[in-house]
């Protein structure tokens, strides 16, 4: 096994949880932390022991990194990803791929060019709530999937984050922030789509911050908050989807998939584990099934790790730039489709991600 050094750029909130979680895998240590406030990157360097605090072009020039973990907001998703490329490194990024098909697109190019790969978050769907909703599927548990519905539903993220702008500019919005979680698990449960079309609102034009560090600052929304999508998959099978930081309250759903000989409760896609219920034709109740994989606790990271193996391996990964770029096509697609009134046709797809291996542990990494 070939262990790759690993440099974190960005050091927000989501860098922890990462920085955690990395000493439970073998073949890549993190190595190197940056941010554009370099002070934000010592803190974090010396909270987790990390050997040296970069600046973004620092951790970029220094040839030792073989791959970037890219945590930045996602209107420099692209732009932190390419430089690093060009720099000879892989790219593992925060969802979304990007904020533009075009610069996802060239992303998916450059690591082409170069021999590199470029993954992406979520890696949630290697969890094994949904590695064991697959097992079900695959094992013809429910039959053929005909349909399916998702429902990610609250009020917004400005009552708790520490700085919600960038989730009501461009490449924010319930959809680009919290869809690619949804679309990732059912591509990786029912295969890619083929058409989509939505219809989206922005409901409350202005949001008032009412988290500790910006109380009281005004954020004007410039994307849409309530996004009502159907998907068109390859199979046939159809889904509805609801994205919306407009909803107060609900009681639907995180995921459930509907086939020819029963039904799925597929646990929520933003986090690892379960629980997971089935209810077979002709069956009374519910039954709860118990995880057929590991890693169900809160494994980010995991993506990274199944990353290096398959280029230790020479193989795709299973949150590959494919994948993520048709996540990426498919949000904007909902967009498109309302702004146009029309279906949009899909122009990407990509391979449904193979199941993970029973038994896998982080001892195999």
């Amino acid at each position: 096994m070939n262990q790759l050094n690993v440099g974190i750029i960005g050091c927000g909130n989501i860098s922890k949880i990462y920085l955690t979680n990395a000493s439970r895998f073998n073949n890549f240590q993190i190595t190197a932390v940056a941010d554009l406030v370099l002070e934000r990157a010592k803190e974090r360097a010396e909270e987790f022991n990390i050997e040296k605090a970069y600046t973004t072009e620092q951790l970029l020039d220094d040839a030792s990194i073989d791959l970037v973990i890219n945590l930045t907001i996602p209107a420099v998703h692209a732009d932190i990803a390419i430089k690093a490329m060009e720099k000879g490194k892989h790219v593992y990024g925060e969802k979304p791929l990007a904020v533009s098909r075009e610069d996802g697109k060239r992303m998916l190019e450059i690591a082409k060019e170069k021999g590199l790969y470029i993954g992406n978050a979520p890696d949630t769907f290697l969890g094994g709530g949904i590695q064991t909703c697959k097992k079900l599927i695959d094992d013809d548990w429910i039959g053929d999937p005909i349909s399916a519905t998702a429902f990610m539903m609250i009020p917004g993220h400005e009552r708790w984050h520490p700085d919600p702008h960038f989730y009501y500019k461009e490449g924010g919005g319930p959809m680009f922030d919290m869809g690619p979680y949804y679309i990732s698990a059912l591509i990786a449960l029912m295969g890619p789509v083929k058409r989509v079309t939505a219809s989206t609102n922005i409901t409350y034009k202005e949001r008032t911050i009412t988290s500790k560090e910006k109380f009281g600052e005004k954020i004007q929304v410039e994307t849409p908050t309530q996004i009502n999508g159907v998907l068109d998959f390859q199979s046939g099978a159809i889904a509805s989807i609801i994205t919306s930081f407009d909803t107060w309250h609900h009681q639907l759903p995180h995921i459930e998939i509907y086939g020819t000989e029963g039904t799925l409760i597929v646990p929520d896609p933003n986090t690892f584990g379960g629980p997971i219920f089935v209810r077979r034709k002709g069956q009374k109740e519910w039954s709860e099934i118990p995880f057929t994989h590991g890693f169900t606790d809160n494994s980010r990271g995991l993506g990274v790790a199944e990353m290096v193996d398959a280029i230790n391996e020479k193989r795709q990964a299973r949150t590959d730039g494919e994948l993520a770029y048709h996540v990426l096509e498919i949000m904007h697609g909902f967009h498109d489709a309302s702004n146009e009134g029309k279906h949009y046709t899909l122009e990407s797809s990509c391979k449904q991600p193979q199941a993970l291996p029973i038994g896998l542990s982080e001892a195999d990494f």
